[in-house]
């Protein structure tokens, strides 16, 4: 039978506020990413993040893993949202 476990991650800080990530593995793969805490204080904020959290979130259920490219105009957001599915991904595998 398959094992499904839903874990977070850290909330990784970036220089625009923290990013965390919520996962769902089933046997060792990201089967959904979503993040659950993000930058959204200004109107630029929301701007960036409108885009790059959905690219984000579909790319790690789409690679399965934590290798997943950054998002062009949203570095930080990418490098925070990285570095927290990396932590969800150590606690679901270990």
């Amino acid at each position: 039978a398959p094992t499904t476990t839903t874990v977070t991650g850290a909330a990784a800080s970036t220089q625009y506020g923290p990013v965390q990530v919520k996962i769902t593995v089933t046997n060792g793969s990201i089967t959904s990413a979503s993040a659950i805490v993000y930058p959204e204080n200004d109107p630029r904020d929301q701007q960036i993040n409108g885009f790059a959290i959905p690219a984000l979130n579909q790319e790690a259920s789409q690679a399965g893993n934590a290798h997943i490219n950054t998002i062009s105009g949203a570095t930080y957001t990418s490098a925070g949202y990285i570095a927290s599915l990396q932590s969800a991904l150590d606690q679901a595998t270990s």
